[in-house]
């Protein structure tokens, strides 16, 4: 849960002002709260500190929060100061190497101490609009599909980020480099085709009523896409289902599944749900288009009503890959056959593909996914819209 705007904007207030690398910069959560994390460069680091000092570094550059709580340690020497800005010397790329693994990004990182006193630090990086695209292109879209497919995910990555920064504006960051809004590697993957497809559709987004849409995805509806009031209770004209016969090659049209009754109760359990020992769980309602929308759960408390999408949630969204599924055996073992994979909102990924394959432009395919929507150039919309800080 992010902080309140309020709350945000009073402790960044102290922070030093950020280089200029741009105007048309978003701000990327990439790390949440890593024991340690190292930041190295093509010609070496320069950290700003909120005293306005600075400081160079020709190597890697190790970064800690001090245990006693005295501030953060860079390279084993303490600096007392709970942020600090990197960036690459000659603006180059910078890695940075926490949990997951090497990440190269453009932009600079703004590595700070979590609020709240968690412990370890936090990165964020303000990157250029379009790097970010390309950072999110290839980790949501095969690069060797058609390329109007490649064209459909860059304007719905731009149209995305743009759409949140709009919503988060006084929030610390725009995004989080994962699932939960769109997977952002940086420079990992990016190619020659998606550099022309981010920049074929440079600036391009669409919209609706002359302002930048949710613009939702997923990988495979097997079916008819789903009305965004049934999976996350938002009433968007441009979010209602519409057929989609075109995803039958995909890997997820047909599925079977399967998880341990014990794991979910045990989960359940976790997240303060009033359950007892689960005896069963049966579908209760549908969506318009068949999807489970609401399960009723036995246990020896009584019965528990839970959402399909939170289903998916508690067991996992690779075990679960939709909410259209039918159960097929429940014992020590459920075992679940089903269609589709992702919430089903929006476009469907495996959908646009064969559309690009047909010879459909990633304009039609646009407008046929989100009815009454345009593809918009950023660049001639009013200036609180085309215009990021």
């Amino acid at each position: 849960m992010r902080l309140s705007a309020c709350t945000a904007i009073l402790a960044l207030s102290w922070l030093p002002a950020v280089p200029a690398w741009g105007t048309d910069a978003v701000r990327v959560l990439l790390v949440q709260n890593a024991r340690q994390i190292a930041v190295s460069g093509e010609q070496g680091v320069a950290v700003t500190l909120p005293n306005g000092g600075e400081r160079s570094w020709p190597g890697s550059l190790e970064v800690k929060t001090d245990p006693g709580g005295r501030g953060l340690t860079l390279n084993g020497e303490l600096v007392p100061a709970e942020a600090l800005v990197i960036k690459g010397h000659g603006g180059g790329s910078l890695t940075l190497t926490a949990d997951a693994g090497p990440l190269t990004v453009s932009g600079i990182l703004l590595v700070r101490k979590p609020f709240r006193a968690a412990p370890g630090v936090m990165v964020i990086n303000h990157v250029e609009l379009e790097d970010y695209v390309k950072g999110v292109v290839p980790s949501e879209m095969h690069s060797a599909w058609h390329a109007e497919a490649l064209k459909v995910q860059a304007i719905l990555a731009r149209t995305y980020v743009l759409y949140q920064h709009l919503s988060n504006a006084a929030y610390e960051y725009d995004v989080v480099a994962s699932t939960q809004d769109q997977v952002y590697r940086g420079r990992h993957g990016v190619d020659e085709r998606i550099d022309a497809a981010v920049d074929a559709t440079r600036g391009l987004i669409v919209t609706y009523a002359n302002a930048p849409i949710l613009a939702a995805f997923s990988s495979t509806a097997a079916g008819a896409t789903e009305d965004a009031m049934v999976v996350w209770s938002k009433d968007l004209p441009y979010l209602k289902g519409v057929d989609c016969p075109f995803d039958l090659n995909s890997p997820y049209y047909r599925w079977k599944a399967e998880f341990a009754l014990q794991d979910l109760e045990d989960t359940l359990k976790r997240q303060g749900y009033p359950v007892g020992t689960l005896a069963g769980l049966t579908p209760q309602s549908y969506s318009g288009t068949g999807r489970v929308a609401s399960l009723r759960l036995l246990h020896s408390q009584g019965e528990l009503i839970l959402r399909g999408e939170d289903l998916r949630r508690l067991v996992g969204y690779t075990v679960i890959p939709s909410t259209q599924f039918e159960i097929e055996t429940i014992g020590k073992t459920v075992v679940l056959s089903g269609r589709g994979a992702g919430h089903a909102v929006g476009l469907c990924q495996w959908g646009a593909k064969e559309m690009a394959g047909l010879g459909y432009s990633y304009a039609t395919i646009l407008r046929y996914y989100y009815p009454g929507t345009e593809v918009t150039d950023l660049r001639s919309m009013p200036p609180a819209v085309s215009a990021l800080p």
